[in-house]
């Protein structure tokens, strides 16, 4: 990829950046249409939960398996099929006569969806080959996102009120066409010269640990803490994490590979993007059913309220992407930390939710610290590892990203349904779950000062000394 030119390496980053718009604009379309989609399919908010929290589980639990298979075999190959799957299971998602079918085909868009994002980061890597060009690509990656935040909530709104909740799912299909005819006749393909081996062992633990804690967690409320079904799912879990350290500390070529965690920005990477994306998709969650369950907007009218909080995420993406080209990553994490944790306060100790202005004030906050945080993951995650195994130190990345977007969901849905059952309204139920949101944005301030100075560099340095092999190609350099 090294020869192709600068308009030809800016038409694969767009091509990219197609897949990345479909899958994030998929999610922030969801959250404005699950009032709708709870009283056509006659939900209830464990349903609702699940409706999200079925695809960024399986999305999460195979985007590691994607990254490396598309290493291995042709990533042009992996993402075009991909393509093919999300779009294809966007179709059925708009034809689902029911909620257990619409879980199920929310499920076959994951699978698509996680041979997209980690694939399409290991074709930006390997074509942006020089750090600073890359920290500007990722810049314009991160920006995806937040046009994905600001159109979602508008589009979906708009489409739910107009046409039918169905109809947010017809937005994937142009896209997704579009983009695969643009793969396959202009992204080279590629691969790596070392690709690890299937860890299908290593693949099943992980689906059975996420699994287990997702499940857990959502049934909790419903059937009890001490209930044998959430005791098991506990067991299951402590059990599952066990044996996938043993036994990936044994394989000479793991799935996750635990070397990775020996660089301080990677591990710290990884924390910040499960707190971020925890905080991120409990935010939208909580939001979208105060908005139209209880000031009792409309969906549209529901997407303009958070539009505040979506072009902030926007604008504050390539701002972020600038910072970290100049200055490292240490100075957009600070602002993320301190920004999202003090909209979570906002709600937590002040009840913004009940003063517009004050609201709004929350939702800019929360915009401009979520959109300083994306960059700073993707970049450090994949800078100092080998450009060989960029598929699956992005896919780490991503199923970072992903598990904390379910475990957000899955927690904070499980703290509103026992607070609205004890009887308590929605503003004093959900309470507990601002101040889980507020450390959150604490865990991004103190993970990401502690993981970007000095000492974190020469960790990553080693990291990628100890990493290197003769048929590697290996990026040291760190932002």
């Amino acid at each position: 990829m090294r020869d192709l030119s600068p308009g030809r390496r800016t038409l694969v980053l767009a091509i990219c950046c197609m897949s990345l718009l479909i899958v994030s604009l998929d999610t922030t379309v969801l959250n404005v249409a699950l009032p709708s989609i709870r009283h056509d399919l006659d939900a209830s908010v464990a349903g609702m939960q699940w409706t999200i929290d079925a695809y960024t589980l399986v999305l999460a639990s195979l985007l590691m398996l994607a990254g490396s298979t598309g290493d291995r075999l042709g990533r042009r190959r992996i993402f075009a099929l991909g393509l093919v799957l999300f779009t294809a299971g966007s179709l059925l998602c708009s034809l689902a006569p029911s909620l257990e079918w619409l879980v199920v085909f929310r499920m076959l868009q994951a699978v698509g969806g996680s041979m997209l994002n980690p694939v399409a980061m290991s074709i930006i890597t390997n074509t942006f080959t020089d750090p600073k060009e890359r920290a500007r690509a990722i810049g314009v990656w991160g920006a995806v996102v937040g046009i994905s935040m600001a159109a979602g909530p508008l589009i979906g709104g708009l489409l739910v009120d107009t046409v039918g909740w169905r109809s947010i799912f017809w937005i994937n299909l142009p896209i997704g066409l579009l983009a695969l005819v643009l793969t396959l006749r202009y992204v080279p393909e590629s691969r790596a010269a070392h690709a690890r081996r299937p860890d299908p062992v290593g693949q099943l633990l992980v689906m059975a640990l996420l699994g287990s804690v997702t499940y857990g967690i959502i049934e909790a409320p419903a059937a009890g803490l001490t209930s044998p079904l959430v005791i098991g799912c506990a067991l299951t879990a402590v059990v599952t994490l066990v044996w996938l350290l043993l036994h990936e500390s044994r394989r000479d070529e793991p799935l996750i590979d635990p070397r990775f965690f020996r660089s301080a920005p990677f591990s710290g990477a990884t924390v910040i993007a499960v707190s971020a994306f925890a905080a991120m998709s409990g935010f939208l969650f909580l939001n979208t059913l105060y908005l139209q369950d209880v000031r009792e907007l409309d969906a549209l009218g529901a997407g303009l309220y958070m539009l505040p909080m979506a072009a902030m995420a926007f604008l504050c993406a390539p701002v972020s992407g600038r910072l970290l080209a100049r200055s490292g990553p240490r100075l957009p994490l600070v602002i993320a930390g301190v920004t999202m944790a003090a909209s979570g306060l906002l709600f937590a100790v002040f009840s913004a939710e009940t003063s517009t202005p004050l609201m709004f004030a929350g939702y800019v906050l929360f915009g401009l610290g979520f959109g300083m945080v994306n960059v700073p993951i993707t970049n450090t995650a994949v800078s100092g590892m080998p450009r060989a195994q960029a598929g699956v130190a992005a896919a780490v990345a991503s199923t970072s990203r992903q598990t904390g977007a379910t475990l957000g969901v899955a927690v904070i849905g499980a703290v509103l349904a026992a607070g609205t059952s004890g009887g308590a309204g929605f503003t004093e139920a959900t309470r507990p779950a601002w101040w889980i949101i507020t450390l959150c944005g604490v865990s991004v301030l103190a993970v990401g000062l502690l993981t970007t100075g000095a000492w974190a560099r020469a960790t990553a340095l080693r990291t990628a000394s100890a990493l290197e092999a003769p048929n590697r190609d290996v990026d040291s350099r760190v932002s």
